[in-house]
């Protein structure tokens, strides 16, 4: 594969990848990914991603507080305007809703989903979505909010194909980690099948979810090839072709005008 890829989503600040980054980088180099961003899930590991993207010139990052996260600071718009006023921040998020791991009254997680839209309107940078059973409010905020102003992508997309039609129409990509690669991810790889392909993402969401023939094993971005060859495989096109075309629906979604 000559065409280089992105892996659209990750979070090589994790502690499971700590000293390794050097070797991460390479391995990436030797599997033809030539970036990768890192999505934000606290804002204390802020300094950390931020760090990364210092040391490496093809790393981006987005600034967010994950769906899930119940501890740690609570963002308002100014502060999320404010930290995401960098060079290397290229989005908001990981932001969105999440009924699977959470029980209760989650209020507070759809007011946190509001204010990341909210400042991801106001800065004109895109949105990383993370739904989990919760499809059907994810896409009425997004719709309520206006949030197709500024679009963004379904990272890690698990959902159906009526779901994903819906959040193209809110102006949306899709992107894909190595769940498409699993055997029995019929629904998702029906999705795969069919998405335009000026809409497609691939991503890993390393250190989880590392795809066939690693399943299992620790993941990282120099696997998301095997992400990406599995999409071709199933459009039909080559892992040339699918390269070319998620690395530049990435680099125009997230507004990069310059390759490092």
């Amino acid at each position: 594969m000559s065409a280089l890829l992105v892996d659209s989503h990750c979070h090589l600040d994790f502690p499971e990848f700590q000293g390794r980054e050097d070797e991460l980088l390479d391995a990436m180099k030797a599997n033809d990914v030539g970036w990768a961003l890192i999505a934000g899930v606290t804002l204390e590991r802020l300094p950390g991603v931020m760090a990364l993207t210092e040391r490496f010139s093809n790393i981006y990052a987005a600034v967010g507080v994950h769906p899930d996260t119940q501890e740690g600071e609570e963002p308002d718009q100014n502060r999320l305007i404010q930290l995401s006023d960098h060079p290397r921040i290229v989005a908001i998020g990981e932001t969105g809703l999440d009924y699977f791991r959470l029980e209760g009254d989650l209020e507070w997680q759809r007011e946190r989903f509001r204010t990341h839209i909210r400042a991801a309107r106001r800065t004109g940078k895109p949105l990383i979505i993370h739904t989990r059973e919760a499809a059907a409010d994810t896409l009425r905020i997004l719709e309520e909010e206006d949030a197709g102003e500024v679009g963004g992508v379904f990272h890690c997309f698990t959902e159906t194909l009526a779901v994903a039609q819906s959040a193209l129409r809110l102006g949306f990509h899709i992107s894909f980690s190595g769940i498409v690669t699993f055997k029995n991810a019929l629904q998702i790889k029906e999705v795969a099948s069919i998405v335009p392909l000026e809409r497609i993402l691939v991503e890993t969401d390393a250190p989880y979810l590392a795809p066939v023939p690693y399943r299992g094993k620790l993941n990282h971005p120099a696997l998301v090839r095997h992400v990406a060859e599995e999409v071709a495989k199933l459009r039909g096109i080559t892992a040339e072709d699918l390269a070319r075309a998620t690395t530049d629906n990435f680099f125009r979604l997230f507004g990069i005008a310059k390759r490092a």
